[in-house]
């Protein structure tokens, strides 16, 4: 394995503040395990909240000069780092695959789509367009403008560490605001090793800070409740969401919160089949189930279920699992054994509820978070999985009979992140999208993220958006200036 050793000599392990490697104030460092083989393969920087200051601090002395520079100025800077994240493309993958367990081709993907995001932000840093008109009854010039919100706090997950991470800087950058990244305890080292791209790229010292910690309540907090921190963007549990609302509320900080999902996956009896089975396998299985947008719920017409299932069954069956670094695997492990555990609760509780197994529903022995990929018919409306995230390679199946019946039990959740449903009928897919209670639906498609679309829940899956326009306003405040001349 002297490639892995040789793409980890490589990577920074300290913290990222002013343009500038340190340790953390005490010193503290927490390992990194590769979840395929359970073994550490590096020691990461422990951030205090003294470091959390520092960064702000930093944050804050970037912030004018950043928001001065012309918007070109800061699209030059965006587009140069695409091209150097893609000329980097193969070793950010295999690091990611190295800290995070998913398959190599999974990866690749993930880097292209962050990537995307600073080629789009690029683009859309030009855009920032105001207006002006004319009060109707005064008489005034209304003037409208939107100015740099101020510095960011930003808190990735480990399930996509790098696009989850230039989501948010990239918009941010874009509107002039400095940022201070804490990425997932998890995979903290693709984050830190993007650092020295950006710099490469012309980003300026302060403007972007990654400080990794195992102490991430405290310091988040810290940094909420410090005045000059007036934007906190989270992708992660509803759960964890909902108590940065609160610390959020102290000092009235604008929240952008990516969260929770319980997708669910309609096949009516009009579908392609082929197709859906194709839109399943991307909405299940990309990045291994492990995503908010994983489709967890499918409900298949009870005239084509059978087909459904033997077809998505073979499908799941084929896939290889392994090192995500081996040729030819196609499902990696999960990211840690608290995910495994999960995974394993909620299939043996659907089991033990009526659930029939048609492939895997078993850990395999050995090292590694394994868990096969899997697809269980007859799964029981009691059956946990179908009221919480399974964040792994399992799919549940239930069959429907009418078209009111289906779109009831689709909405028939705390959450509303994204939905999917097959049909040939256009008109029914458009009819029943409307009536689906969810921020985004993929018709007749398994795959909605996109730079270029406003990704976005409601209900407890999250408030504002990300990605497209709507992305950069979450990091800009809207001025009026009233004027006469």
């Amino acid at each position: 394995m002297a490639m892995y050793d040789n793409l980890l000599a490589n990577v920074p392990t300290d913290l990222w503040i002013g343009g500038k490697w340190r340790k953390s104030s005490d010193g503290g460092r927490f390992d990194v395990i590769d979840p395929a083989t359970e073994n550490k393969v590096a020691s990461v920087a422990s951030a205090t909240v003294e470091d959390a200051k520092a960064a702000l601090d930093a944050a804050s002395a970037a912030f004018p000069g950043w928001a001065a520079k012309k918007p070109r100025e800061r699209a030059e800077i965006l587009r140069k780092s695409y091209d150097l994240i893609m000329r980097d493309a193969e070793r950010l993958a295999k690091l990611i695959t190295i800290e995070n367990g998913k398959a190599l081709s999974d990866s690749r993907g993930e880097v292209a789509y962050a990537a995307e995001f600073f080629r789009w932000y690029a683009e859309e840093a030009v855009r920032n367009v105001g207006g002006m008109s004319r009060a109707p009854s005064s008489g005034a010039r209304i003037v409208v403008q939107h100015k740099p919100a101020g510095i960011a706090v930003l808190v990735t997950p480990w399930n996509f560490p790098a696009a989850m991470a230039t989501r948010k800087i990239g918009p941010a950058l874009a509107a002039g605001c400095p940022v201070v990244l804490k990425p997932a305890s998890d995979t903290p080292l693709t984050m830190l090793a993007l650092m020295p791209i950006l710099e490469e790229a012309g980003v300026p010292a302060g403007v972007v800070n990654v400080i990794p910690s195992r102490s991430s309540g405290k310091v988040v907090s810290a940094m909420l409740h410090d005045p000059r921190v007036r934007v906190v963007s989270f992708t992660g549990s509803t759960e964890v969401g909902r108590k940065l609302l609160h610390e959020a509320a102290d000092c009235v900080v604008k929240p952008a919160m990516e969260l929770g999902g319980n997708a669910p996956f309609i096949v009516f009896d009009d579908a392609d089949i082929d197709a859906a089975i194709d839109g399943a396998m991307i909405a299940k299985m990309r990045n291994m189930g492990e995503a908010c947008t994983a489709a967890n719920r499918f409900y298949v017409h009870e005239k084509v279920h059978d087909e459904f299932a033997k077809k998505l069954t073979a499908k799941m069956a084929g896939l290889k699992m392994g090192n995500g670094l081996d040729d030819g695997v196609a499902l990696g492990p999960l990211v840690n054994k608290d995910g495994r555990d999960k995974v394993i609760e909620l299939v043996a509780d659907a089991i033990k509820k009526g659930a029939k197994v048609l492939t895997g529903g078993k850990a395999p022995d050995g090292p590694g978070f394994f868990y096969p990929a899997t697809v269980l018919a007859n799964v029981s409306n009691d059956a946990k999985m179908l009221n919480e995230e399974i964040f792994g390679p399992v799919a549940s199946i239930q069959t429907f009979k009418s078209e009111d019946e289906v779109i009831s039990r689709a909405n028939d959740t705390e959450y509303g992140l994204v939905a999917y449903l097959f049909t040939k009928d256009l008109s029914r897919g458009m009819r029943v999208s409307e009536q689906l209670d969810f921020g985004m639906i993929g018709l007749n498609r398994g795959l909605v993220s996109d730079p270029a679309a406003p990704f976005g829940g409601v209900k407890q899956s999250g408030l504002g958006r990300e990605g497209a326009h709507e992305g950069m306003m979450e990091f800009l405040e809207t001025q009026y200036v009233s004027v006469t001349w």
